[in-house]
């Protein structure tokens, strides 16, 4: 079982001033908000193929499943007011 803490931290650790917010119910299946400015001119894959690069084994493994949602600032500002 995995600590949606650890797996925050994890992501945190991968971007610089990332924000992530990780949620669970069971903690087996997650949900990932992940607002990051490196994300910016990137592609939806390429978004979650970083974050999942934070993560390295443990998807598939201690985590069953990541939902992810990858934003810029700009579009998680964009979310909100809108």
């Amino acid at each position: 079982m995995m600590d949606p803490l650890e797996i925050t931290r994890l992501i945190e650790a991968g971007f610089d001033n990332a924000s992530v917010r990780v949620f669970t119910e069971d903690n087996t299946h997650f949900q990932a908000l992940v607002v990051a400015n490196e994300f910016e001119g990137m592609r939806s894959i390429a978004r979650h193929q970083a974050v999942y690069k934070c993560l390295g084994s443990l998807v598939g493994n201690e985590i069953h499943a990541l939902s992810i949602r990858a934003l810029t600032p700009a579009e998680a500002q964009a979310e909100s007011t809108g």
